[in-house]
């Protein structure tokens, strides 16, 4: 166990119980005397909270209930691990994988500034489930800051910034201890993290800090990151030689060979069922090649000339046996070593710049210099320049020739006035666009610091979005001050802007991961919010656990609710003057009552937060012909796109289509599979076969049975004697009872897909059988298979017999009991299971046919079995109970990536809306 961290001074924390989620959750309170430095132990998760005073840090009682936390964890071995709750963080594991969030789970982040951008970078690492957060902030909540900080109320104003942000936060994820720091910070305390971030700090500062945690042992990952108006930057320092585990994310690529040639080098050429995905210079083994067996020794080899379906070996083949058959070959991912330079070195020789957009390549030397005039102004003056001050503006341009100046053959050809212009103009202004797109870029910076996944930003990234600004001129007098909470905004847009924005009739069509931050993005804008403003959200959708780990408008007691209206009651929560209207109704055809002509022409703008594409499509095509501008955006694993579709100006959603996915031929999936996908592409039809489709046909059947077997007899073709097959073989063979009879269906299930199909298949085509043409019918990309031999002590084999056994338990209703999960027990009962011995059949047909749609063989005579089946249907109704029905489990899709990715999108709205909105 790892150990406990103390909370911050100056901070009480108490328990609060939640008596109908049996949650313990964390009240935040400030001292009562400002001198009294309070100090606690805190350690939060979903089901135990516990908060010991200093005098007990570390007891001997807590120390057993660790090690007997610890000894349980180990009993049920790595891959069965309780300390990842999977049903809260299964898309993230999907993307991460396990041993990635282990070490987020071990991690101590700190996040000192918890204006706007402070807020969004603690919200996406407490959603990832770090261990803990510590928030830093020494300033006061301003009326002002409201305007990019969606944890913060009028009723803040005044109070500490960190302390204001810990209890809204803490409800984020009760498994993460969250902290409040509101003291100074020393260069000494950061030694507690593991990653430290800076949203608000001097050059100076920094430089002092980073120093210091780039020469720690081990050195602390640290980050310096700002948002000013329309521009940002990021600087990372994971220290003198940070290990990237893994650059991509990527399963390593694979290719099945069909031959190698003897020469030096050697030419490999795989099957054209798919394209190889490697490049020269990468390493690869080989595996399960016949004849030219010196190549399954596991070495890694380099390659050049990669191809589309061939590459070169870097290796002379010339004396090896030659090529029979078979083989794989698989990318082996390398590890890449980066070193860091400290900040006071990367500020003179900042190296090679991160693009963002190529049109503008320029820019990150120029905004390397403006961002260090900007530290310099506001160090010399104690104050940021003045929106619309061309006074502040020329001074700022005259510190950045300054410095430019003193580069010498370094410096800059063009400092370009015009941009500093709009720099001075939005210093002070942390917008919530900004915020929220370098809140997840940095976010995700600091999963890669503290887990070595996916390659991170070296060193320096700056971004600007200085084209959302109005095309018309803007008066000066225009981004004053009107002491409302748009302030920020206002300064950077003008007052005009802002009511527009507050007058816009919008539309969002989903309120999942991207719509919540959809919803709070535009709240703090004020969008929707004036008189003459609404926001409509639909969306047909219930909150699940597994949705709390993205979607952070939602909590645990709001499981089981529509996601509209909780995700409406939210963002309302964090601007009142939010007007909004949430509706439980898929937008298609089907709704083209409520969603009508009317409802379309009043729109302003579009925003698609949808997880699917036909529904994109019809709301793209809707927009396309009421003439209505359109955001769309997506998101898979670590990837997202975004685009937006303005009336006569860019191009529709729909006007351009990805090529159709290529799908595997019946009897690849069922009898041949040789790659990954193809075992998906099976285990989802089981899946939706067993527990969601045969349920259905029965209680379909249970609700009226006269009726449904006459259209059975009416139909009277092979589906229909399929679905009574199915429906009589659940309800009768293979009918549960217990739980003992779920665990002996899921244990006949496994040998029966793992070693019976497999023997009958090996038996009807042997390793040296031959097509009618003579060739090798086990040839590329052919695999033959081995049989399975099942082991309780194997816990992937006891994993499917668990999993297969709760899913069959839950679609007959049965209770699921407590220990189904200690693999000691769960084991002992699998054992029970009597298999029977399997015989192989000599006239069992196995269809080889690509072209074949079904792999169901006729009937002689359909209208006789299905009359049989009826018959034997009946009888076996007769021992059911009359109320008796069936569960049936739908597949859960896992693609949606964490948050902390999604706000990369956010930033273009107050262009969409400004481009389709001209200023009057």
């Amino acid at each position: 166990m790892l150990p406990r961290k103390r909370a911050c001074e100056g901070v009480a924390v108490h328990e609060d119980t939640d008596n109908n989620n049996k949650n313990k959750k964390i009240r935040i309170v400030e001292a009562a005397d400002p001198t009294v430095k309070i100090s606690s132990d805190v350690v939060c998760g979903e089901n135990n909270c516990n908060s010991n005073s200093s005098d007990n840090h570390g007891s001997g009682s807590l120390v057993k209930e660790e090690e007997k936390e610890e000894a349980s964890i180990m009993a049920l071995g790595d891959a069965n691990s309780t300390d990842i709750d999977e049903d809260l963080h299964s898309r993230q594991l999907a993307v991460y994988g396990r041993e990635t969030m282990r070490r987020l789970f071990a991690s101590n982040i700190l996040v000192s500034g918890m204006q706007g951008l402070g807020a969004e970078i603690a919200k996406n690492l407490i959603l990832a489930g770090v261990k803990s957060v510590t928030l830093h902030d020494e300033g006061m909540v301003e009326l002002w800051d409201l305007s990019s900080n969606f944890i913060f109320s009028e009723g803040d104003v005044g109070k500490n910034r960190a302390l204001a942000s810990v209890q809204k936060l803490q409800e984020l994820n009760n498994a993460v201890v969250v902290r409040a720091l509101t003291t100074n910070l020393t260069k000494e305390q950061l030694s507690d993290f593991q990653a430290v971030v800076f949203t608000d700090i001097s050059f100076e500062k920094a430089i002092e800090f980073n120093d210091y945690c780039h020469n720690h042992q081990p050195p602390i990952a640290f980050i310096k990151t700002e948002v000013r108006g329309l521009f940002g930057s990021v600087f990372c320092d994971f220290g003198p030689e940070f290990t990237i585990v893994d650059v991509d994310g990527e399963e390593p690529h694979t290719g099945i060979i069909a031959s190698i040639s003897n020469d030096n080098p050697a030419l490999v050429s795989c099957v054209d069922d798919e394209r190889l995905e490697f490049q020269d210079g990468d390493l690869v083994v080989f595996s399960e090649v016949h004849g030219m067996t010196e190549l399954n020794d596991g070495k890694p080899r380099k390659i050049k000339n990669a191809r589309a379906y061939s590459f070169t070996l870097e290796e002379d083949t010339t004396n090896y046996g030659a090529y029979a058959k078979g083989g794989i070959v698989t990318q082996v991912k390398q590890p890449k070593v980066l070193n860091f330079k400290p900040l006071r070195e990367a500020l003179t020789e900042p190296g090679d710049f991160l693009l963002s957009d190529f049109s503008k390549f320029d820019r990150p030397p120029l905004l390397h210099l403006a961002f260090q005039a900007l530290d310099k102004f506001v160090s010399e003056l104690g104050r940021f320049p003045v929106a619309g001050s061309e006074e502040d503006a020329q001074k700022l341009t005259s510190i950045v020739t300054n410095i430019n100046e003193s580069l010498g053959d370094g410096r800059q050809e063009d400092i370009n006035p015009k941009l500093l212009r709009h720099f001075a103009f939005g210093a002070k202004a942390v917008l919530n666009p900004m915020a929220a797109m370098f809140g997840g870029i940095v976010g995700q910076e600091v999963v890669k610091a503290c887990s070595g996944k996916f390659h991170p930003l070296f060193q320096f990234f700056y971004f600007d979005s200085v084209e959302s600004l109005p095309t018309e001129p803007v008066d000066s007098i225009d981004f004053r001050p009107l002491n409302s909470r748009y302030d920020a905004q206002i300064s950077v847009f003008g007052s005009k802007l802002q009511k527009k924005l507050e007058d816009a009739k919008v539309f969002i069509v989903g309120s999942g991961a991207l719509g919540c931050e959809f919803l709070k993005n535009v709240a703090l804008m004020g969008v929707s919010c004036g008189n003459e403003g609404k926001l409509t959200l639909t969306d047909d959708d219930v909150i699940e656990k597994s949705n709390l780990s993205r979607q952070f408008l939602f909590r645990d007691w709001n499981i089981g609710q529509a996601k509209s209206t909780v995700a409406a009651s939210a963002a309302k929560s964090i601007n009142p003057r939010f007007n909004i209207e949430a509706l439980q109704n898929r937008v298609g055809p089907e709704t083209e009552n409520v969603f009508d002509d009317t409802f379309w022409e009043s729109l302003s703008v579009v925003i698609n937060a949808l997880d699917n594409v036909n529904a994109r499509l019809y709301v793209d095509q809707r927009c396309l012909y009421f003439q209505k501008p359109l955001l769309e955006s997506g998101t898979l694993g670590a990837k997202c796109n975004t685009q937006m579709v303005i009336p006569h100006l860019t191009e529709n959603y729909g006007a351009s289509r990805d090529p159709p996915e290529k799908q595997a031929p019946m009897c690849t999936v069922h009898s041949f599979p040789h790659n990954i996908d193809h075992c998906l592409t099976w285990a989802r039809s089981e899946f939706e076969g067993l527990l969601e489709k045969t349920p259905a046909e029965v209680n379909a059947y249970l609700s009226n049975p006269s009726e449904y077997c006459t259209a059975m007899i009416n139909a009277g073709d092979a589906q229909a004697r399929d679905n009574l097959e199915r429906v009589l073989e659940c309800l009768d063979n293979e009918r549960c009872e217990t739980f003992q009879d779920c665990i002996t269906w899921a244990r006949l299930k496994f040998e029966d897909y793992f070693a019976n199909r497999v023997k009958q298949l090996i038996y009807t085509f042997p390793e040296d059988a031959a097509t009618s043409t003579g060739a090798p019918f086990w040839s590329a990309p052919k695999r033959f298979p081995r049989p399975l031999q099942f082991s309780s002590a194997d816990l992937s084999h006891l994993h499917f017999v668990m999993a297969g056994s709760i899913l069959r338990a839950e679609t007959f209703g049965i209770p699921i009991p407590d220990w189904v999960k200690n693999p000691k027990k769960m084991a002992e009962a699998v054992d029970k299971v009597m298999v029977p011995e399997f015989q192989p059949k000599k006239d069992v047909k196995i269809v080889t046919d690509e072209k074949a749609t079904s792999m169901s063989t006729g009937s002689i005579d359909d209208s006789a079995v299905i009359a049989e089946l009826i018959m034997k249907l009946k009888q076996c109704q007769k021992n059911l109970a009359p109320e008796f029905r069936m569960k049936p489990i739908q597949f859960e899709k896992v693609y949606l990536l964490p948050s902390s990715l999604f706000h990369s999108i956010f930033s273009t709205i107050p262009m969409l809306v400004s481009c389709h909105l001209p200023l009057d």
